[in-house]
């Protein structure tokens, strides 16, 4: 388990949606003798947009106004009834006076309890969300890995502003020690060979070589916020640890195309925050339903595409992936996380043929 602090001033907007983007558990602080803030509706709405929906509440300075924990609980539990942390449980501490601590210890461990085990084989991804050069290292990058196995000697690729960029794991830190690998979920400094620290940013991607899609064009669906209709078609995209301005193509409500600026390792599934380019707004989030779309050149493809995207699940479809191309490798239906392995076999009431590598569509 690791810990990440994220700002809540609005002017650090971007920087808490970067410490917010990889992280499945969530730990709200609201001060008991100041109640909900503004920085709090900022946290409370990038929730709702990540779709985060396990995490404790924690009411802090309780020494400093015992008198109004149950209030501050009652407005912390109105705001939070429209996201994912309803019904999560509310622990009252003051670090002064070291009450309510064995109490936070317990609820942690029962919300971290409900959790699915992160998979250490999973490929790697790790978003960066600082880089910088150490005298006599090098250049270090530094995240929160929350699946895959990082080790020395490692041959990673950075997918960056400037493209892909081939690098090698010179040594590893968590929590100030040096280890040989390490696994999720803990925060990681990346030694990296290969690449100066002025040519890596924030947002940027460790990636496990040749086993993600990279894309600038992707359709999704709203999970939260205003109707895409509504939105405007200038917007920033928030992926992981990246900040993208991006632009919106509406086909309904829910459903829409974003073309990225640059190229980013996405697959079905994943969660992105959309906000206004200039104010220090979130427009609401999104999950990213396909990141192949299909072309739109003729008159009713838009009408058709949304019709497609709607049957689909958050995570994508193999099945319906299959359908629409009418052939299509094993290997790129696992690229896109859509099948555990290469070796699976379509369903059997799909109408789908296994031809050596390939599925086959055989319609009806």
């Amino acid at each position: 388990m690791a810990f990440v602090d994220v700002p809540g001033h609005e002017r650090f907007l971007g920087n808490m949606l970067a410490g917010l983007g990889p992280a499945p558990v969530v730990c709200f602080v609201v001060a008991a003798d100041e109640g909900w803030q503004a920085q709090s509706s900022d946290h409370r709405d990038a929730l709702a947009a990540l779709g985060i929906e396990r995490g404790l509440i924690v009411l802090t300075k309780t020494d400093r106004a015992p008198e109004r924990v149950e209030a501050v609980t009652e407005q912390v539990r109105g705001e939070l009834a429209g996201t994912g942390l309803r019904d999560a449980p509310v622990v009252a501490v003051s670090a002064q006076d070291e009450t309510g601590l064995d109490e936070f210890r317990v609820a942690l461990n029962g919300v971290l309890d409900g959790l699915p085990l992160p998979d250490p084989a999973e490929r790697l991804r790790l978003w960066v969300d600082r880089a910088f050069s150490v005298s006599g290292a090098g250049t270090v990058v530094t995240g929160t890995l929350t699946g895959g196995t990082v080790r020395v000697g490692d041959r990673l690729t950075l997918l960056g502003q400037g493209g892909e960029r081939s690098v090698t794991v010179r040594s590893l830190q968590s929590h100030n020690s040096s280890v040989e690998s390490i696994g999720p979920t803990h925060r990681v400094a990346v030694n990296l060979r290969g690449i100066s620290a002025e040519d890596i940013h924030r947002g940027d991607a460790l990636l496990a070589t040749d086993q993600w899609p990279t894309t600038d064009e992707l359709d999704v669906r709203r999970i939260s916020g205003i109707a895409f209709e509504d939105a405007p078609a200038e917007i920033m995209v928030h992926a992981g640890s990246a900040p993208v301005p991006a632009r919106l193509r509406p086909f309904d409500d829910d459903h829409a195309r974003v073309h990225l600026s640059r190229e980013l390792a996405l697959i079905p599934g994943d969660r992105l925050v959309m906000r206004y380019p200039e104010a220090r707004v979130l427009l609401g989030g999104a999950r990213v339903l396909d990141v192949d779309p299909a072309e739109l050149t003729r008159r009713g493809d838009s009408a058709r595409q949304a019709a497609w995207l709607a049957e689909l699940p958050d995570t994508g479809d193999a099945v319906a992936e299959t359908k629409r191309r009418g052939a299509v490798r094993v290997a790129w239906l696992h690229t896109l996380g859509l099948v555990d392995s290469d070796s699976v076999e379509p369903p059997a009431d799909a109408n789908i043929l296994r031809a050596g590598h390939w599925w086959l569509h055989r319609p009806c």
